[in-house]
């Protein structure tokens, strides 16, 4: 699936999860720009200079969480496409998360099939 040039960020506090998840996408597409943050801190501030097409954030982060990056990015653009992928939190921050304009949930340890789902659902990829 070619999505060249569109962008994603990944929000991780663990490089491992940051690279797992870049190397998914690497194997389902191809011509993705990768922007990496590594708190809800970070998340916030290169959402809004880089403007990328696709988030993929964790909830549990140092500095800022998940879900209060989630809502200042929202409240910059409404129309921002936050994936929250997490291995942890409870059903009350995944809640919240959907009420904050989450438009998805990946649990980990994900699925290369689920990111492919997400990205051609999110991004209009074709085969």
């Amino acid at each position: 699936m070619d999505i060249t040039g569109k962008k994603i960020l990944v929000c991780d506090d663990s490089v491992l999860a940051r690279k797992q998840l870049m190397d998914a996408v690497k194997e389902v597409s191809d011509g993705a720009v990768f922007i990496e943050g590594k708190n809800g801190s970070e998340a916030i501030e290169l959402y809004k200079t880089e403007k990328p097409d696709l988030v993929f954030m964790d909830i549990v982060m140092p500095e800022k969480d998940g879900n209060a990056a989630l809502s200042e990015i929202r409240e910059f653009d409404k129309d921002a496409t936050i994936i929250i992928v997490s291995s942890v939190g409870t059903q009350e921050q995944l809640k919240k998360a959907i009420q904050l304009g989450a438009k998805d949930f990946i649990q980990k340890p994900f699925e290369k099939n689920q990111i492919k789902e997400i990205i051609e659902l999110r991004l209009g990829g074709k085969n």
